[in-house]
């Protein structure tokens, strides 16, 4: 499996990342990624981006390094109903916009609300993929959230940093997700989830685990860039 889209990496606007836009396209070029998502933390994560930063990201050229780079964002998800913290104007300028869960923006909750906040922020027409969903820390309802992703055309994340130092535990509910995901059709994107450039498109524990469950490209679209572009097409409207 030769993955060419890391769809997660964030930049030093992050505020506790450490590269910048042009460092994370480099590293992306040197491993021959052809796209990179560049999805900085929303504003309610401490330290993040003002949503000036969102607003003028129209300033940044489509490629760097020969690299398609996609302006987006990592969508904090603040409350179980799945609110996001920015708003449809500015999510309306993005290519690219994930969701997620962090305990300093929500405080995990049951299995019953972390699924129906996940399930929540998959409705917001704006959002293309939901990631790392295998943390321990926020316990999901995989059937319900499967199921409702492809019902709203989202992704589901496979975040290799989960499996490194981000969120201890999560191999194993990742791997139920992607044997789920398999089974009710679903498709899968990487993320490597990279808060420094030198991780841009390190993928390999999550390719891993893939291959454990038996995922090939079929199941994986960061592994087509044709495939990639038209699901954002199908998805934005682009």
């Amino acid at each position: 499996m030769k993955p060419l889209i890391d769809t997660h990496t964030h930049t030093i606007a992050s505020g506790h990342s450490y590269s910048t836009i042009i460092e994370n396209c480099l590293e992306a070029s040197k491993k021959g990624l052809k796209i990179i998502a560049m999805t900085d933390h929303g504003p309610k994560m401490p330290g993040g981006p003002h949503i000036f930063h969102f607003g003028n990201l129209k300033v940044l050229p489509e490629y760097i390094h020969d690299v398609r780079v996609l302006k987006g964002v990592e969508l904090n998800i603040i409350d179980y109903d799945g609110n996001v913290d920015l708003d449809d104007a500015r999510l309306s300028m993005l290519e690219f916009a994930i969701a997620s869960l962090h305990d300093v923006c929500i405080s995990p909750g049951s299995i019953k609300d972390n699924t129906r906040a996940l399930i929540g922020a998959m409705k917001n027409k704006y959002v293309c993929a939901i990631a790392h969903p295998g943390n321990p820390a926020f316990p999901i309802d995989i059937d319900e959230v499967l199921k409702a992703a492809k019902e709203y055309n989202v992704l589901i994340e496979i975040n290799n940093s989960s499996f490194k130092t981000s969120r201890p535990g999560s191999y194993e509910n990742c791997k139920r997700i992607a044997y789920k995901a398999l089974e009710n059709g679903n498709l899968l994107t990487l993320g490597s989830d990279a808060h420094v450039c030198y991780d841009v498109g390190n993928l390999e524990k999550s390719i891993k685990l893939l291959e454990e469950v038996g995922a090939d490209e079929r199941y994986v679209i960061s592994t087509d860039v044709d495939r990639f572009l038209k699901f954002l097409k199908s998805k934005r409207n682009y």
